[in-house]
């Protein structure tokens, strides 16, 4: 077995408030394996993004990293100063931002954002810092006569895949796509995934694929983790989860997810919302939207068990759910 490229254990992250601090990430443990696409899907305030931004060590104020381990490639990065993060990203992991008219410089041109980003990490000149810009953004489908445009002259999907180029720009070992494709037709967000797809098994390095699309993110990645109220409720392989999931949440998940193959009638909606962070339920989280829970769910807080090769879920029904969709 290969060894991870990207391990989390006990990750936990808080927000400070007048009230007392809100856990927002609750005992992560989870591996990204080196060129393997993770999808990673739940509601709102599931945790996802502040996991993702997090792991980048970027998220501000008041938001803290109270307890856990990250190693990136073996190397601690909880422990790591400003100085070795420094060095660590966009060289060995970066990260796509959910809104790239937001993450773009609006003033700069977007050549120009590319060589910035080459030239604070490496010792490269400037005609070979534009050189290799023009080389990315024609890897990401942009024609390099677009290398001195600014953001706003760019169409949605172009930014996005300036983006990507940036992300690829030092060539990561893991790249993490914070809900990349938002705000974009089907069409432009199914071409910018291919382009991916295809990047990532070109140059080999390891995706964490964030969304609420469940059914995209099935067909693109390799594994699945499914997130609710901050805690990751149930992880496997893409094809066990689409036909086999085992948790009731990411069965409700599954159900509501529009498929072209039916008419749907099948639809159905979790009813209920998720909780408040602040006061979250006892025991699993879910219990107060599932159908199936038992009083047992309510006390304690389910352990994971293991229902395959690479096939976990947190749940004291798993005897009793429904496989499936």
């Amino acid at each position: 077995m290969a060894e991870p490229i990207l391990s989390i254990r006990d990750f936990c992250v808080d927000y400070i408030t007048e009230r007392g601090p809100v856990r927002a990430l609750d005992s992560l443990t989870l591996d990204v394996m080196p060129g393997e696409i993770l999808g990673v899907a739940g509601e709102s305030g599931s945790g996802k993004s502040t996991m993702a931004q997090a792991l980048m060590r970027i998220l501000p104020p008041p938001a803290v990293i109270s307890r856990g381990s990250v190693k990136l490639e073996g190397r601690e990065l909880l422990t790591m100063s400003e100085g070795e993060l420094r060095q660590i990203r966009w060289r060995r992991i970066a990260m796509v931002f959910q809104s790239a008219m937001d993450a773009l410089n609006p003033v700069i041109p977007i050549g120009e954002q590319i060589i910035d980003t080459l030239r604070a990490h490496t010792d490269t000149n400037s005609r070979a810092a534009r050189d290799r810009a023009a080389e990315l953004l024609t890897m990401v489908g942009i024609p390099t006569s677009q290398l001195d445009a600014y953001a706003h002259q760019l169409s949605g999907g172009m930014r996005q895949r300036v983006g990507i180029a940036l992300a690829l720009a030092l060539k990561p070992a893991v790249v993490i796509l914070d809900e990349p494709t938002t705000a974009l037709d089907v069409i432009v967000e199914r071409e910018i995934l291919e382009q991916i797809r295809m990047l990532q098994q070109k140059l080999g390095f390891a995706v964490i694929f964030i969304t609420h699309d469940l059914g995209r993110m099935l067909q693109f990645s390799d594994r699945v983790a499914i997130f609710y109220a901050a805690r990751m409720v149930e992880v496997g392989p893409a094809a066990a989860m689409a036909t086999a999931s085992k948790h009731p949440y990411t069965q409700g998940l599954l159900r509501a997810t529009p498929s072209i193959r039916d008419a749907g009638e099948g639809y159905a909606s979790i009813p209920g919302s998720p909780p408040s962070l602040a006061s979250p339920p006892s025991g699993c989280r879910f219990h107060p939207r599932c159908a199936i829970a038992m009083d047992v769910c309510k006390g304690e807080r389910p352990p994971y068990v293991t229902m395959g090769p690479g096939h976990i879920a947190a749940c004291y029904a798993v005897d009793n759910a429904t496989s499936g969709k």
